[in-house]
C-alpha cells in the first residue's frame, strides 16, 4: 500500500481530528505535552517521531502536492505522486546516479510476461550477476490491490535479489475495481505455479523457491503458500512477509488507533482500498484474505518486518501469533522511526537497506538447507 495523502495532509480534517483526540487522551492520562510531541504529530501525523532520514523522504513526497487518495477515482490515485518517486527526487537532489544499476549493482532485470490466471500479466525478473542456477523467489507488490505495480516497488525487489543472491520474479496482477476480489490472488498462484515449471529457463533452481510480498503483497505471500500447500506443488523455502495485511475486518487494532493518520498510508486509505477490493462485505472472512484465520499449519518459516510508523504494524503481530499457534516457525522485527513503504528506500534510509539485509539473509539461510 503506498501513496501520500497530500501536501495539505498535515491540515485535514482527519489530521484534527486525530490531533484532538491524542491531546484529549494525554491529558487524561496526565501526560506531559513531551510525551506526544505536536513535531512528530505534524510531521508523521502520530505520537512517533521518523528517523532523519525517512523524514526528509517524507517532506520530499509532501512537497509534490498529491491528493487524499480516499477522495479520488481509482484511476486518479493511481497518477498520484509515490514514495519512489520522493526517493528518487532526494537522490537527485544530492547528485546521485538513479538508474537501477547504480543503485544496486551486480543484479540486471528484464520485463516480460508471466501466465496469469486469466490470461497474461506484467512481471519483472531479476537476476543476480553469475552462472546460476539460483534460488528463486516469487514476490508481490504492495498498493491495496487498487494501486502501484512492480515499477513502484523496484526497490524492494531488486533488494532481495541482491541480499538473498536469488532471482526475483515480480508479478503485477490484476488490480481492483476493474478485478474484483480474488482476482488478484489468483494471480498470485499463477505466478508461483509459472516460476516453479519456468525456473530453469530463467537460470533458477525449480527446487528452490520462496515466497515474499509488501503490504497487499505480504498478504499473498501467505496466502499463496497456503496454496501452494494444499495444491501439493513444490513448498517454498520461506515465506517474508514486510508490512503484511493480516485481516480487513477489524480497522480498529492498536496501530489502526494511534497510526490513523500515519503518513504516507492512513486508515481511510486502506477503507478505501478495501471498498474498491471487495465485491461483497463477507469477503473479509475469506481465508485468503483473512489470513489470521487461514490454515496455517505445515507453512515454511516466516519472516515478518514491520514499520513503527504503521496502521499495518498490529497486523503484524497478529500473525506472528497466528503463525506460532499453529506451530509454524516464526520470525518479527518492527524498525521504529520509519513508516509504511521504507523497505524499498535502501537508497536513502538506513533501516531500509538493514531490514533488506535482514530478510534477505532470512531467504537465503533458506535455501541452505
Amino acid at each position: 500500500m503506498i501513496q501520500l495523502r497530500s501536501a495539505a495532509f498535515g491540515h485535514s480534517r482527519n489530521l484534527r481530528a486525530g490531533y484532538v483526540a491524542l491531546a484529549v487522551s494525554a491529558a487524561l492520562c496526565g501526560l506531559s505535552a513531551q510525551a506526544a510531541p505536536a513535531g512528530a504529530m505534524a510531521k508523521t501525523g502520530t505520537k512517533y517521531k521518523a528517523d532523519a532520514d525517512m523524514q526528509v523522504v517524507l517532506d520530499e513526497l509532501a512537497s509534490m502536492g498529491g491528493k487524499p487518495i480516499e477522495s479520488l477515482t481509482p484511476a486518479e490515485a493511481r497518477q498520484q505522486p509515490t514514495p519512489t518517486d520522493a526517493v528518487m527526487a532526494v537522490l537527485k537532489k544530492k547528485g546521485k546516479d538513479t538508474s537501477p544499476t547504480a543503485l544496486v549493482p551486480g543484479v540486471t532485470s528484464v520485463d516480460r510476461e508471466i501466465t496469469g490466471a486469466a490470461g497474461n500479466i506484467p512481471a519483472r525478473i531479476y537476476t543476480p550477476d553469475g552462472p546460476g542456477p539460483f534460488p528463486v523467489i516469487v514476490y508481490y507488490h504492495g498498493g491495496g490491490w487498487v494501486i502501484a505495480d512492480k515499477d513502484v516497488y523496484d526497490g524492494g525487489a531488486r533488494g532481495l535479489a541482491k541480499q538473498a543472491n536469488a532471482i526475483v520474479v515480480s508479478s503485477d496482477y490484476r488490480r481492483a475495481p476493474e478485478a474484483k476480489f480474488p482476482a488478484s490472488h489468483d494471480d498470485a498462484v499463477a505466478a508461483y505455479k509459472w516460476a516453479a515449471e519456468n525456473a530453469a529457463s530463467i537460470k533458477g533452481d525449480p527446487k528452490r523457491l520462496a515466497l515474499a510480498g509488501e503490504s497487499a503483497g505480504g498478504n499473498m505471500a501467505i496466502s499463496t503458500a497456503v496454496a501452494v500447500r494444499d495444491m501439493g506443488l513444490v513448498q517454498p523455502t520461506h515465506v517474508l512477509a514486510v508490512y503484511p495485511v493480516g485481516q480487513t475486518g477489524n480497522l480498529n487494532t492498536k496501530s489502526y488507533v494511534d497510526s490513523a493518520t500515519a503518513k504516507p498510508l492512513n486508515k481511510p486509505m486502506i477503507e478505501w482500498f478495501v471498498d474498491k477490493l471487495l465485491a461483497k462485505p463477507e469477503d473479509k472472512s475469506d481465508p485468503r484474505l483473512d489470513v489470521l484465520n487461514a490454515k496455517l499449519a505445515g507453512l515454511p518459516p516466516v519472516t515478518i518486518i514491520n514499520a513503527q510508523i504503521d496502521p499495518l504494524r498490529e497486523d503484524g503481530a497478529m500473525l506472528q501469533a497466528a503463525l506460532r499457534k499453529a506451530d509454524v516457525k516464526v520470525d518479527r522485527k518492527v524498525y521504529d522511526g520509519v513508516t509504511h513503504e521504507f523497505f524499498g528506500m535502501a537508497a536513502v534510509v538506513k533501516d531500509a537497506a538493514d531490514a533488506q539485509k535482514y530478510g534477505g539473509q532470512a531467504l537465503k539461510a533458506s535455501f541452505r538447507k
